[in-house]
């Protein structure tokens, strides 16, 4: 291992605020501090060269000079632990104004913790979610960090926090931090547009005040040949791929029957196949069935190419015993019964050799450990899966932990926050040599360096690929070995990546060489100036922040609606992701469940300059003196959103809506309430229809409790193509919906998707609550189901009648007895009832019961 080379003296920043002979004082941290503190800014640094620490520094002048609060947003709970451990070691806060939000603390806790912090640090799925119940304000947040910030695209909750944040915030801040913001000039300046961001601060390897603080980091790629028998397992599964592929062909949607189709072309597949159904093509269904299955074969193939047989014979075992579950796919069912597929299994099941990966990671780790004297080794591997297996295997030789995220999987368990840090800390202290993980720890964790990181596998994008290396090479030369399996997806997987990050590279060289330019053209669609075009002016001088008075509400409903995050992000796409792990079958990545946050309560005993307490230059105040945000106006309706409907975009974009506040609770019946007498269920068209076609039977359930407990019920079908989407009789439909608003009562509205949704709850609040002056009032429970409900839900229940034939059913016959002896040549005389129907009804009612 080579030698640290020689660093500065080492001298500490003095600060008010900050604690003395913590923060090291380097002179480019100092440079883009200045700079972060002056605008809003994408902070982009080198891994473990002190993102984290600039962001305390303005967090430092942004509280000792305007008070408020800070809040600090970070992608995964190990992240937001990690930098609450380190803002309570350097900042002069009392360390319970520093607070930790998770989504296992209840909301109601969470509105009083907010209010009396001084710094919060957070995942952003909880913030995301109190804003949008009104439960907290970000009024009095004067800096706000963005952690990982290459995140900020799409729906992800870094987008919605920052839009909130500039339009209700008296005076924002933001500071945006990543070592790799994005794959190229266009999509970093997606995230600047996103976050709000003005301007752009680049330092890399190349400049001289960094450079001191770096080393060279040698990067070696190596080959590994497969044995015999595990190429002889992959053919037999390309060989059923191909045979997939050719059917897919035939419907016209593929033109390879390569195995080796690449996952943008299957993506391509699905969306042909996809608008095949919306048209009411038939086929279409059989084919996105085998569309599935050509994924789960695709998986299969890529473990024993690049894990290990041993992950294969896992992934195999779980498609057994999904094939054998109730509901099962035919995708499943087709895939283990396939006899080539069955071959590959028995040769799996009998392979007792290990796969090369494994005793080419124990000899570089014996040369790294053993005879090059090093000290710590980090492992990464996407599969848990392979991290399990790798972990036992090496612990035969080194002293050995694993780290994965916190969701449990089939047959294995996760691990707490709480083991998280302890085997992080024990690493730190040198307890353990060898650190097996999953992408939980890519990702800005504190890891300590290490004299080797190795990738069991290559990881196909750059963003990834530059965060696992970031673990070496920052305090002594490191190396990074990475293994890639002869003739596999290693290979592709090596090109893209290699592709990747040296285009990542050139786009931060040439960031930094634009960086000026590009912040020019981003601050002029800065919120900042948006303002002052509004009339505002921004003041010379900090002024204070003034209490805004957060009356968030508070509910005693715990967060059911994405409370927790992610841990481990799954690049490779495979089928059967786990909606709440994150993991792919098992094997792709780890969960990590998330954070969240809210406003930093007052800094009334924060020393600070004598200022005068008054609100910011072009701030509006209400009749009490209070700045008004955005969402607190006198004349705003109220729609209260059940935790659920936090699965759809719908309640966030009411929360922005102007003259709109939200609330969140867990409703007994009813998706939105919007006032004393109108709640509202909302139904997709795909929901819609599985109520006729024998799939969720629970529609008529909750409009019968929703038309007990509220005189004006509201049902809303959101979705195009109600006749076309399935393979339904018009008439069933039109008999659903007559029967919802004849037998129910309720109101039946359509709308094409959720801005439409969106659009028309809030023009029936706004005028039930101020058109007809009502107040909003959430009440109703499931009542229990009257004697003519429970006899219609018997007879729907039987061979997937449903609701309106068990009425005709029950008109006719008089009883539930009555149905069940009938006849089939009299059942036929029901007005729904054909032969299919009537034969199916004497099948169940007349069979014998033959047990599972």
């Amino acid at each position: 291992m080579a030698e640290a080379a020689d660093t500065p003296d080492q001298q500490y920043v003095e600060h008010p605020l900050l604690t003395p002979g913590v923060v090291e004082d380097r002179r480019y941290q100092g440079l883009l501090a200045d700079a972060a503190s002056d605008a809003d800014t994408l902070v982009c640094l080198p891994t473990g060269l002190g993102k984290t620490t600039v962001s305390l520094r303005v967090t430092a002048r942004r509280l000792y000079e305007i008070g408020g609060k800070a809040l600090f947003l970070a992608p995964t709970k190990p992240l937001v632990q990690q930098h609450a451990d380190f803002y309570r070691e350097a900042l002069k806060v009392p360390d319970e104004e520093i607070v930790v939000f998770t989504g296992e603390v209840k909301p109601a806790d969470r509105a009083a913790v907010w209010d009396d912090a001084t710094v919060v640090i957070a995942t952003p799925q909880v913030v995301e979610n109190d804003l949008i119940g009104n439960r907290i304000s970000l009024s009095r947040v004067t800096h706000l960090t963005f952690d990982e910030c290459h995140r900020a695209t799409g729906d992800y909750s870094y987008v919605y926090i920052a839009e909130r944040y500039h339009a209700d915030a008296q005076r924002p801040l933001v500071t945006a931090m990543s070592a790799s913001p994005g794959g190229d000039e266009e999509e970093i300046r997606i995230v600047c547009e996103n976050l709000g961001v003005d301007e752009v601060e680049v330092m890399t390897e190349a400049d001289a005040d960094v450079a001191e603080y770096t080393h060279e980091t040698d990067v070696e790629w190596e080959e590994i040949e497969l044995p015999e028998e595990v190429i002889e397992i992959r053919d037999a599964l390309n060989e059923v791929i191909r045979d997939r592929l050719r059917k897919l062909k035939s419907l016209g949607v593929s033109d390879t029957t390569q195995p080796d189709v690449s996952q943008k072309e299957l993506n391509a597949m699905r969306r042909e196949l996809q608008q095949m159904m919306d048209a009411g093509q038939s086929d279409a269904y059989e084919g996105m069935s085998t569309h599935a299955e050509v994924m789960k074969l695709r998986r299969a193939v890529e473990l024993v190419e690049t894990q290990s047989v041993e992950a294969l014979d896992r992934y195999f075992e779980r498609q057994r015993e999904a094939a054998r579950s109730s509901g099962a796919s035919k995708a499943s069912q087709r895939m283990v019964a396939e006899p080539k597929v069955r071959e590959a299994m028995r040769m799996a099941d009998q392979f007792d050799d290990l796969h090369p990966k494994f005793r080419r990671t124990r000899v570089l780790l014996a040369q790294t450990l053993g005879i090059g004297g090093g000290e710590r080794v980090i492992v990464f591997t996407e599969s848990r899966d392979t991290a399990e297996a790798l972990t036992e295997f090496l612990s035969a030789s080194f002293d050995t932990r694993r780290f994965v995220g916190q969701g449990d999987k089939d047959g294995s368990d996760g691990m707490t926050q709480t083991e998280q840090q302890e085997t992080l800390e024990q690493f730190r202290a040198g307890e353990f040599e060898v650190l097996v993980s999953t992408s939980v720890a890519e990702e800005g964790l504190d890891v300590p360096e290490v004299d080797l990181v190795l990738f069991f596998e290559p990881v196909p994008t750059a963003i990834r690929s530059i965060q696992r290396k970031g673990r070496t090479g920052r305090q002594e030369e490191g190396s990074v070995v990475v293994l890639m399996a002869e003739d596999t997806r290693d290979e592709a997987y090596f090109w893209i990546s290699r592709r990747k990050e040296k285009k990542m590279e050139e786009e931060l060289r040439s960031l930094k060489s634009v960086a000026d330019e590009m912040s020019e053209e981003l601050s002029g669609q800065s919120a900042l100036d948006q303002f002052e075009d509004a009339g505002g002016e921004t003041p010379d001088t900090p002024e204070p922040v003034e209490d805004a008075g957060d009356d968030a509400s508070e509910t005693d409903t715990d967060d059911t609606g994405g409370g927790d995050s992610v841990d481990d992000t799954d690049e490779a796409v495979g089928d059967d992701t786990d909606a709440v792990t994150g993991d792919v079958d098992g094997t792709v990545g780890d969960d990590t469940v998330g954070m969240t946050d809210d406003d930093v309560g007052d800094t009334a005993d924060v020393p600070g300059p004598d200022t005068d307490e008054t609100p910011a230059l072009g701030d509006e105040l209400d009749e009490d003196g209070v700045v008004a945000t955005a969402g607190e106006s006198a004349e705003a309706v109220e729609v209260v959103v059940d935790q659920r409907e936090l699965d759809t975009t719908i309640a966030r974009d009411l929360s922005t809506r102007e003259g709109v506040e939200t609330r969140l609770e867990t409703l007994a019946v009813g998706d939105y309430v919007l006032s004393d007498r109108v709640a509202v269920e909302r139904k997709s068209v795909a929901d819609f229809l599985d109520t006729l076609v024998g799939g969720d039977r629970s529609l008529f359930e909750q409009v019968g409790d929703l038309a007990r407990a509220y005189a004006r019920p509201v049902v809303i079908v959101e979705g195009e193509d109600l006749y076309g989407e399935r393979n339904v009789e018009p008439n069933a439909i039109r008999g659903a919906l007559a029967s919802l608003s004849v037998d129910f009562g309720a109101s039946v509205l359509r709308t094409d998707d959720p801005t439409g949704t969106r659009d028309l709850l809030a023009v029936i609040a706004e005028r039930e609550q101020t058109g007809n002056d009502r107040a909003v009032s959430a009440h109703g429970e499931k009542a229990d189901k009257t004697l003519p409900e429970q006899q219609e839900y018997v007879v729907s229940s039987i061979a997937d009648v449903g609701p309106v034939t068990a009425r005709a059913l029950l008109a006719e016959f008089g009883s539930v007895e009555g149905v069940m002896i009938a006849r089939e040549e009299d059942l036929l005389e029901v007005d729904g009832v054909g032969e299919v129907t009537a034969g199916r009804i004497r099948e169940v009612v007349g069979s014998d019961y033959a047990g599972r």
